[in-house]
């Protein structure tokens, strides 16, 4: 691929709900330009964009794939986006480096929740949108039926440029708005009278002098017309709507030549990117200093890692050095790549507006700029969606623990909205993030990348034990074996103490009936003591621990006598201070169309949650509650059902409470069984 001048490039994300056709829309395109010789069918699983093994077995794309579409010394730069919501955080990363979004929508289902959160997406993005009512050739497919459910859903500005010619098995192509053929169908002549008018009613109210003109009743050329639409698409109050059939190839040639005549270039400005670090826009040049963002990482066990990066100013060579101002490092750059899919051309340069691939970057990662040491520039980093779905991973056998560490660290580093954590409580290893998809994917790809099988499960939930009433407990350890023997005797006091006081020790011994040096050793004793409760072995907490007497032998007793007098009268003691089970609780922060509000709130009841209150939005509402951690680790799931995949929510740890009484003697059994297991 020769380089390509900013002016004649184009870099779109395409998005969707899953299943609206977007990797065949990229195949559509690749075979219209003649890059391949034939079209893949996803489910063949053999398409350029869906390479993956895991895409393969799922029938849908898991991670953004560049796909570069040149002719005629053009170049569209599509970005083909998972639609799944598990795999969000791909698109988020896709449209930071793009300068318009194309929606797809199948034609048959018209909107759906996938549509409305990537057209979310791309607005708070500020990016210039249009529609693609795709599966044109499918059963049921109905053009009028799409626009008319796109503009219920968004609005009246969103305006057909095209009219398809022909339904469902009937379509044959798409007739152009603005320039409809001599042969066009007489009977759709009044409507695409009306959508003209429609459209250089929105050209005209771009610009001063055009408004002027064609209220006074002027006629705008043709070159007028089209300048207006595109101002007007670029500032968004006008969204195109286009007609397709990627698997039959109608229309692709249409879509394409919209793209490049309607979406800005990357030499346009329209979507400048802003320098955190100079505090100033910079320009698509390619003689300027360089300024590249890499905005993906994939992880492979041959080449190491690969870097996704999107070129805004300057070029990058192959065989040079770069500056990485967010590791304060040089990294060496070896070859360069345009990717296509799995395919990979050298190249020896990547100008400004184009994107690119680098291997083997050693300290980069997704988010990082590069550039000179000289003219460093940092642009401000991803904002990646959190998630909250975590699953506790293990080693299937003694073989994969030693592959598990590393292979999780390469897996967190190509997704960032993954994280792994080791939780201290439990002794689990836990990786968190969107969903149930998103984590089988990558076991999945450790599976094959790393060769480690990792089992996952639910994570365990972090208990504790209390008590609730002051009790005294004394215990006299006393061992005689020849020659020394051993002996500490305590008395003890224990006092609950408020949540999330932890544990305090004091001494009220008088009179040296315990020698001072051996009071630590009985703190010591009672701290090892609280690691594991008596009812359900939790960790001990909110206790305060009083030695106000005791004994002891001028010869027998030592440190370790006292440690043991210690551990075994807090364990004594403990059963008869009334302990109870303690429960993390969680609060969650809940935005819902207000239909489901009400499904939300039942819900959250039936989860032992607890309604705090409520903040209505413009047809949202934020639900503010608090529930058990026990109750909502599959949260992302019970919402997306409940909500068609519309609500929102954050989570974090709030506090401990009371286990109720009716729950705890599950929670103990279950427990009690667990262990028996981990020792069989």
């Amino acid at each position: 691929m020769a380089a390509a001048d900013p002016q004649n490039l184009r870099n779109v994300a395409l998005l969707s709900h899953s299943g609206a056709g977007k990797t065949s829309l990229s195949e559509a395109a690749l075979f219209h330009v003649k890059a391949t010789t034939r079209l893949g069918r996803v489910e063949d699983g053999n398409t350029v964009s869906d390479y993956e093994p895991e895409e393969v077995k799922r029938g849908g794309s898991v991670q953004t794939t560049l796909i570069a579409c040149e002719w005629d010394n053009k170049k569209i730069n599509f970005l083909d986006t998972p639609g799944y919501d598990d795999f969000f955080a791909e698109v988020t990363a896709a449209l930071r480096v793009v300068e318009g979004a194309a929606i797809l929508v199948a034609a048959q289902s018209g909107v759906d929740v996938g549509t409305e959160r990537s057209w979310n997406a791309a607005k708070a993005a500020g990016l210039p949108r249009m529609f693609v009512v795709n599966k044109m050739d499918r059963e049921n497919a109905s053009f009028s039926k799409a626009v008319a459910d796109i503009q219920s859903t968004f609005g009246n500005n969103c305006i057909p440029l095209q009219l398809a010619d022909g339904d469902a098995q009937e379509f044959k192509g798409v007739i152009d708005v603005l320039n409809p053929p001599a042969d066009a169908p007489a009977s759709m002549a009044s409507e695409l009278e009306a959508l003209k008018e429609r459209l250089i009613e929105s050209a005209a109210e771009t610009d001063d002098s055009l408004a002027d003109k064609y209220l006074e009743g002027e006629e705008l050329t043709q070159a007028e017309i089209e300048n207006g639409v595109r101002a007007a698409i670029w500032n968004g109050s006008l969204v195109p709507i286009l007609a397709c059939s990627a698997v039959k190839s109608l229309g692709i040639g249409e879509l394409l030549d919209a793209v490049e005549s309607y979406f800005p270039s990357p030499a346009d400005g329209v979507a400048p990117l802003t320098s955190e670090k100079t505090n100033g826009e910079v320009k698509s040049d390619a003689s300027a200093p360089l300024a590249a963002f890499v905005f993906k990482t994939t992880a492979d066990p041959f080449v190491g890692k690969l870097s996704l990066f999107r070129v805004y100013q300057g070029t990058i060579k192959s065989n040079s050095e770069v500056w990485n101002p967010a590791r304060e490092q040089s990294e060496r750059i070896g070859q360069l790549y345009l990717p296509r899919g799995k395919s990979q051309d050298n190249v020896t340069e990547v100008v400004a507006g184009d994107i690119g691939a680098i291997g083997k970057l050693s300290e980069t990662v997704t988010g990082d700029t590069l550039g000179t040491r000289e003219s460093a520039v940092e642009f401000g980093r991803i904002k990646f969606p959190v998630g909250y779905y975590a699953v506790a991973v293990s080693p299937a056998t003694k073989a994969d623990l030693d592959k598990m560490s590393t292979s999780l660290s390469r897996i967190v580093e190509e997704d960032p909205t993954l994280r792994l954590t080791r939780d201290s409580n439990t002794n689990q290893t836990v990786i968190t993030g969107l969903g149930e998809a998103q984590i089988d994917v990558a076991m999945d790809k450790i599976r094959r990348k790393f060769g480690a099988d990792l089992k996952v499960q639910l994570p365990k939930v972090a208990y504790k034990e209390t008590i609730t009433q002051i009790t005294q407990t004394e215990y006299r350890h006393k061992k005689q074996s020849g020659g020394h023997g051993q002996y500490g005797h305590v008395k003890l006091r224990l006092e609950p103490m408020d949540r999330t006081r932890g544990f305090e020790f004091k001494s009220e011994v008088v009179g040296g009936r315990v020698p001072k040096e051996y009071i630590p050793s009985v703190e010591k004793g009672v701290v090892k003591a609280m690691e594991e409760g008596v009812l359900a072995g939790f960790p001990v907490v909110d206790v305060k621990a009083v030695i106000y007497d005791g004994s002891f032998h001028d010869v027998d007793s030592s440190g370790m006598s006292f440690e043991i007098a210690g551990n075994q009268a807090l364990r004594k003691g403990i059963p008869d201070a009334s302990p109870v089970l303690l429960e993390p609780i969680m609060k969650l922060s809940i935005t819902v169309p207000d239909a489901y509000t009400g499904e939300v709130m039942s819900d959250l009841n039936g989860k032992r949650g607890r309604i705090l209150g409520m903040n209505p939005h413009d047809n949202t509402t934020t639900i503010e509650a608090e529930a058990p951690l026990a109750e909502t680790q599959r949260y992302a799931q019970d919402l997306r059902s409940l909500t068609q995949g519309r609500g929102e929510y954050e989570l974090e740890f709030d506090r401990y409470e009371q286990v109720p009484g009716n729950i705890e003697q599950r929670v103990i059994d279950d427990a009690k069984r667990a262990r028996e297991e981990e020792k069989e």
